[in-house]
């Protein structure tokens, strides 16, 4: 190629801005070549006060340039100034690549790196369909989650024993605060959602045995539906809905404010510090606020008896003991028990997974308390099956 010097100017484009000229962005076309390609030279200033209002003119002077001569060479090595202004102008005139020919400076590399960093590692298509897209991304989701449960789950078992040895890294206050906001905390709710489901339940079975004259079961279906399955299930769902959220939210704005960070930086465990006092505070909690709520929806199911079949409630206390066994109740706080482990440890889980920003910790909220529901359910169910033929 010849020197730039000695090349014959056929149509050159210099445009001046109001600067000194040696300043003023230029676009200059060179002679031509013996494979028959032009070559284009760059020039001046390309910076956001040279180019000001001008950018759509010199814009298109570049483009028109590319569609001229499209083999032609880009020398930008007497370039004076360079800007992201100048080299956006300069990307978007070249069609938003690289021309196929360029010369120019290291320095260049940098402000030009930023446009073609989408195009240098495109997106691959993917082959699925839709359909099959979405079962699978649900799929692998599903086992990340599985995957950092039994993890959580490894951890907070190491750490129960290593509390075991050293008492002094249990976090006593901790417990005791948990205690009282899911469980004290939530006797009010816990306590009208009970009477009022045991008053509608007690409604509609009184009105059924009423008709076949078999009034007296209705403490046998109440007594055994709420000690057993319902008292502990509202409990699970209304704790999971009220305190799981909050649990997840606290953890969450730990993250978004990195408190979780600073935690690690001074060595302190996050499943010690912050993971277990709430498992075992809510193991603790909820089997209490699940015979609270069992003992309230007891309470509606007389009054709506007393209404509905003029049933005396000391004959309704009395008769209780007798036909419901006391293993249901055990059974129940068992159940309780586990619910509540589950639905801290499931709040936890999504509150750790929580990114530093708002829009994941409204979407882990919501999925730690959808979650909690679902496994509760769930898990009630398994206990249904397995203990079907247990106190009845």
């Amino acid at each position: 190629m010849s020197e730039a010097g000695a090349l014959p100017l056929d149509n050159p484009i210099a445009v001046g801005t109001g600067e000194s000229p040696d300043a003023a962005p230029q676009l200059v076309a060179g002679g031509t070549e013996a494979g028959g390609a032009r070559e284009w030279r760059v020039s001046g200033d390309w910076t956001v006060l040279a180019l000001r209002e001008r950018y759509d003119e010199f814009r298109q002077r570049v483009a028109a340039a590319v569609a001229e001569t499209p083999d032609a060479l880009w020398d930008l090595r007497t370039l004076g100034r360079l800007d992201t202004a100048g080299a956006l102008t300069l990307w978007q005139g070249w069609g938003r690549k690289p021309p196929r020919r360029l010369l120019w400076l290291p320095e260049h590399v940098t402000l030009f790196s930023q446009f073609m960093q989408p195009t240098a590692f495109p997106k691959r298509k993917r082959s699925l369909g839709p359909g099959l897209e979405l079962a699978s991304l649900k799929t692998l989701a599903f086992a990340r989650h599985g995957i950092d449960i039994v993890a959580l789950v490894g951890r907070l078992l190491l750490d129960f024993v290593q509390m075991l040895r050293h008492p002094s890294l249990i976090g006593w206050r901790e417990i005791s605060a948990n205690v009282y906001r899911t469980g004290a905390q939530a006797l009010p709710i816990t306590a009208l959602v009970g009477f009022l489901v045991g008053l509608t339940l007690s409604y509609l079975i009184s009105r059924q045995l009423k008709a076949y004259g078999a009034d007296i079961f209705v403490i046998n279906i109440l007594g055994l539906a709420v000690l057993r399955e319902l008292g502990p299930l509202l409990a699970a769902i209304i704790v999971a809905g009220r305190s799981g959220s909050a649990m997840t939210a606290q953890i969450g704005v730990m993250r978004v404010t990195q408190e979780l960070d600073a935690l690690s930086v001074m060595g302190i465990s996050h499943t010690v510090r912050l993971v277990a006092p709430k498992v075992i505070a809510l193991s603790i909690s909820l089997p209490l606020v699940a015979v609270w709520t069992s003992a309230l929806m007891l309470l509606g199911g007389m009054a709506a008896a007393r209404a509905q079949l003029g049933l005396d409630p000391t004959q309704f206390l009395h008769t209780l003991p007798s036909v419901v066994e006391p293993v249901n109740l055990w059974l129940g706080w068992a159940k309780s028990i586990l619910f509540g482990g589950l639905i801290a440890l499931l709040a936890c889980h999504f509150g750790l997974r929580v990114k530093p920003n708002t829009e994941s910790l409204g979407q882990s909220v919501t999925q730690s308390v959808v979650t909690a529901i679902t496994l509760v359910i769930v898990v009630d169910a398994v206990f249904a099956v397995l203990f079907s033929t247990v106190g009845v």
